[in-house]
């Protein structure tokens, strides 16, 4: 592993997948592909202001057991588990759910998972001590399960978590207010992506 960066701040771009996004995707999340202009926006800010991004994905095996729960979706190799040409950034280095990983900088970092929670890929803390940020921005799909699941361990960790409310898709309105509460009386700020890119 390569000796540790200092970033002040990294984003979270989190599942921004053909399968969720587009209304022809395994899973689509309704409303959720008038996002994509903002999404790539703020994936764009941070290449041009070098900002570490790191974009989870959904990796299945085609008979993974988060299938009991969810129809099949984001089968690895498969057109809809891809992201959208538009929100990946020139260079990237994708992140396998094996563990012990080496890191190198790059502006864009695919983790992949085959769980809702993003922390399930053993490699993540380990990346986050090599990038040692105190600022994490968080968007992407779906708001109340591994948007939240994001969140939420990163303010386990002690980090200053904003979510960028216009840059999210939620199923349930009522699952929404419910994260809002848990995720803001534990420190975390809900923001703009106007405000994030100014």
């Amino acid at each position: 592993m390569s000796s540790k960066v200092s970033n002040s701040t990294v984003f979270f771009d989190v599942d921004t997948q053909i399968d969720f996004l587009y209304p022809a995707g395994a899973l689509y999340v309704p409303g959720a592909e008038p996002l994509l202009g903002t999404l790539e926006r703020l994936n764009r800010y941070t290449e041009s202001r070098g900002i570490p991004l790191i974009s989870t994905m959904c990796a299945h095996a085609e008979n993974d057991a988060e299938f009991r729960d969810w129809p099949p979706h984001c089968v690895k190799g498969c057109l809809g588990q891809l992201k959208p040409p538009r929100l990946m950034l020139g260079r990237h280095r994708v992140i396998a759910s094996t563990p012990n990983a080496a890191f190198e900088e790059a502006p864009q970092y695919i983790l992949e998972k085959q769980m809702l929670d993003c922390f399930s890929n053993p490699n993540l803390i380990p990346l986050l001590n090599y990038l040692n940020p105190e600022r994490c921005v968080v968007y992407g799909v779906v708001t109340e399960y591994c948007v939240r699941c994001a969140a939420l361990g990163l303010l386990n960790l002690g980090k200053h978590v904003e979510l960028v409310e216009d840059a999210i898709q939620t199923l349930s309105g009522e699952a929404r207010e419910k994260f809002f509460a848990e995720f803001t009386a534990r420190g975390g700020r809900l923001t703009q992506a106007d405000q994030v890119c100014r």
